[in-house]
C-alpha cells in the first residue's frame, strides 16, 4: 500500500461512523465529509460503502434515521446514535487500542 492510498482499513468505517455521529446527528454527505476532513484527507469514503454500513448499522439497532430538510432546503435522511449505539463505540474504541498498541510495541521490536 503506498503512502496516497485512502482505503479504510477493514472493519473501521463503523467505528467512524458511530464516532462521527457521538458529537451530533448528521446526513450520510456530512458523515463522510467529515471523515475526510477530521482525517485530513487521508480517509475517504466511498458512497456504497457508507450505504451498506448504515443499513447494518441501522439492523443492529446502534443507529436511528429519519428523514429531515437539509439546511439548503433539501430532503435527506439523518442518523443519530442509538445508546446501544454508544455503547458499542466504547467496545469498538477499546479494541482499536488494543490492537493499536499491540501494532506500535511490534514496530519498536528489535529483530
Amino acid at each position: 500500500m503506498d503512502e496516497s492510498s485512502t482505503d479504510l482499513i477493514q472493519g473501521t468505517l463503523d467505528m467512524l461512523i458511530l464516532k462521527t455521529l457521538s458529537l451530533e446527528p448528521m446526513h450520510g454527505f456530512g458523515i463522510a465529509r467529515r471523515i475526510e476532513q477530521v482525517s485530513r484527507g487521508v480517509f475517504k469514503v466511498n458512497p456504497g460503502s457508507l450505504l451498506t454500513a448504515f443499513q447494518r448499522l441501522e439492523r443492529m439497532g446502534w443507529l436511528n434515521a429519519r428523514w429531515r430538510q437539509t439546511d439548503n432546503s433539501r430532503r435527506a435522511k439523518y442518523y443519530s446514535l442509538t445508546r446501544a449505539g454508544r455503547k458499542r463505540l466504547d467496545v469498538e474504541t477499546a479494541a482499536w487500542n488494543r490492537r493499536a498498541s499491540a501494532i506500535a510495541r511490534l514496530l519498536k521490536a528489535k529483530v
